[in-house]
């Protein structure tokens, strides 16, 4: 379908970037990602990276889980950074460890569905 088809069926199109609060949920995520310090205190002693540096597709996988999860108020600012961050620390840990780490909850379909 091309755009202009697309603009028949279903409206016209409609473009918005991402909130300043957004973006930064994703880049101080990224930064604990990389730095080794997600979901800390979840993850002390468990070195992921030696897990996931050889994964690309496990890392995706922990981000996808973050966005599925990321929740937006009406003005486009994350309300939920913390518990999005948990859970892709939990995904991580079950991961690496092949069990859910104390007192959480399996992770839902949605939560790793990969679009």
């Amino acid at each position: 379908m091309w755009r202009g088809e697309w603009v028949r069926a279903y409206g016209p199109l409609m473009t918005s970037k991402v909130t300043p609060g957004t973006s930064g949920a994703i880049r101080r995520f990224a930064g604990w990602v990389a730095r080794g310090s997600v979901g800390h205190p979840m993850l002390e002693g468990i070195n992921y990276w030696d897990e996931l540096r050889d994964s690309p597709s496990q890392m995706e996988t922990c981000f996808a889980i973050f966005a599925n999860v990321l929740e937006l108020d009406d003005s486009g600012e994350p309300v939920n950074e913390k518990y999005a961050e948990k859970r892709a620390a939990t995904w991580i840990y079950q991961y690496c460890t092949g069990t859910l780490p104390p007192g959480q909850p399996k992770l839902e379909a949605w939560e790793v569905q990969l679009y």
